[in-house]
């Protein structure tokens, strides 16, 4: 079920609104293949919204229940680095989890996509809320963070069991996106 509180408490632009159902009519193609994954509650059972506008924002998928952002991250985010980790601040700062995906592994390697999001702690249920970011110079490495570092920032140590993919071949970015390298499966 849609946990409204949270959905109509977000920030919205109004002006955004024909740019998102553009945005849902053009589809690219790996944003389409993940959609036929999430929708209609078919993941978890969670209500998932396609291009949802979050403040002067549009995210690809957005999930009221888990607090989740999916982003599918394609050529149109190439240079767009500094925009991207404003944008995830922003979104983090609402008390959200954004989920990065490459747009290739999710055209080539939806299988083993769709089992990393399975296996993610925030939308399997086994944290309710994402954690606050701790300052790695006061805190000792905890386990507990799931949100991704900010693109361009490396992961703290210990932090890879809970942010990576569960098989081989696959590892966070440098830029915060997880992708196949190597192409096994």
């Amino acid at each position: 079920m849609r946990d409204t509180q949270k959905y109509m408490s977000l920030p919205y632009n109004p002006a955004l609104r024909e740019r998102a159902r553009a945005l849902r009519r053009a589809g690219n193609l790996a944003e389409v293949l993940l959609w036929n994954q999430l929708k209609k509650k078919q993941f978890f059972g969670l209500d998932f919204d396609r291009q949802k506008i979050i403040g002067n924002y549009i995210v690809d998928f957005y999930c009221a229940e888990k607090s989740v952002v999916l982003e599918v991250d394609g050529s149109s985010h190439n240079d767009k680095a500094e925009y991207d980790a404003q944008r995830d601040a922003f979104l983090m700062g609402l008390g959200l989890t954004v989920i990065h995906l490459r747009d290739g592994d999710v055209k080539g390697n939806l299988a083993e996509v769709m089992a990393f999001l399975r296996g993610h702690p925030v939308l399997a249920g086994e944290e309710t809320t994402p954690p606050l970011r701790s300052n790695p110079e006061t805190t000792p490495t905890t386990p507990r963070e799931t949100t991704p570092p900010l693109r361009g920032t490396p992961p703290r140590e210990g932090n890879e069991p809970k942010n990576s993919p569960p098989s081989e071949g696959w590892q966070a970015q440098p830029d915060g996106v997880v992708s196949n390298v190597g192409g096994a499966l």
